[in-house]
């Protein structure tokens, strides 16, 4: 692992995927709240004609990591529309607005 670490050039870092996150978690919506200190990011997944939905990860970050990925998010979404066309956006979306989210706490 030392020489792995030696050959890294300065400010890099080794990125491991574990086997278990490989495939990637669906979700279909997602419900963000935030706090003074804190974005959370509720990721859903949301099946026609069920009557619960889970949230099947949940993100917290900090919010300059959150405007970040904001960024990050909108540039990739920039580059995919130049390769793929326009993103439609029109539908309308049932949101679940009984969901209640983490309370906010400093």
């Amino acid at each position: 692992m030392a020489d792995q670490t030696k050959d890294l050039k300065q400010g890099q870092i080794q990125i491991e995927l574990p086997d278990e996150e490989a495939t990637g978690t669906y979700s279909n919506l997602v419900m963000i709240s935030h706090s003074p200190s804190e974005f959370i990011l509720d990721f859903i997944s949301v099946m026609p004609g069920a009557p619960k939905a889970k949230v099947v990860k949940r993100m917290v970050l900090t919010p300059d990591h959150a405007k970040r990925l904001v960024n990050a998010l909108s540039e990739n979404i920039k580059r995919y529309e130049n390769e793929n066309g326009t993103i439609s956006d029109s539908d309308e979306i049932d949101v679940p607005f009984n969901y209640r989210g983490p309370t906010p706490e400093a």
